[in-house]
């Protein structure tokens, strides 16, 4: 199993979606997710992380809500920001940054 770390220092954009199964707006997330990744293919890495069962690295990276995206460029994290984002808005962060 990777590490955080490794995940991160992907080649390509990685985008971390930190979430938890009771919330509401993480369920309306996933299929905004599925369908960016149907649009971006191969451009993107997706990664779900469930904060229940993952603590220690949702209060490592200071998550205080759910949802919570953040994506990493070449390990650096170079945007973030909690709440339901569109899929057009995450198409354009990731081509932008």
């Amino acid at each position: 199993m990777s590490t955080f770390q490794e995940i991160i220092n992907k080649p390509i954009p990685v985008l971390i979606d930190f979430y938890a199964d009771w919330c509401g707006p993480c369920k309306t997330m996933m299929p905004i997710l599925d369908a960016l990744k149907d649009v971006l293919k191969n451009e993107v890495s997706i990664i779900k992380i469930n904060v229940d069962k993952n603590q220690s690295l949702a209060a490592k990276y200071n998550v205080r809500g759910v949802p919570t995206l953040m994506l990493y460029k070449e390990g650096k994290q170079v945007w973030r920001q909690s709440g339901v984002v569109s899929k057009e808005d995450l198409i354009k962060i990731i081509k932008s940054t």
